[in-house]
């Protein structure tokens, strides 16, 4: 029985070029890009009796293209910002206890 014999994937190049933690990272900043120009898009093209926003309860912001793509922009970076980042910070730290762990 002859075995048929793969020439290398290529995937791993790939990866190496865009994967992991920066793939994330692009991912993060198209969709907060995305939330920004939603919010600028609806503060100049949508209903004219929009009320003012609050962003993170502290700041009064006017329904304008540029008060609703800062309210969108903050608002998604944050919610999505945060979890990324502590899932960044404790991957790391992982990373070094299983370095410690092998030694």
């Amino acid at each position: 029985m002859k075995r048929l014999i793969l020439p290398p994937s290529r995937r791993s190049d790939v990866s190496r070029t865009f994967g992991g933690q920066s793939f994330v990272v692009v991912l993060y900043a198209v969709i907060v890009a995305l939330t920004g120009l939603v919010g600028a898009v609806l503060g100049a093209f949508g209903p004219d009796d929009l009320t003012p926003v609050a962003l993170l309860g502290v700041l009064e912001l006017q329904p304008t293209a540029l008060g609703l793509a800062v309210y969108g922009v903050v608002t998604v970076g944050l919610a999505l910002g945060l979890p990324l980042a502590l899932v960044v910070y404790v991957s790391r730290w992982d990373d070094a206890t299983a370095g410690k762990a092998e030694e």
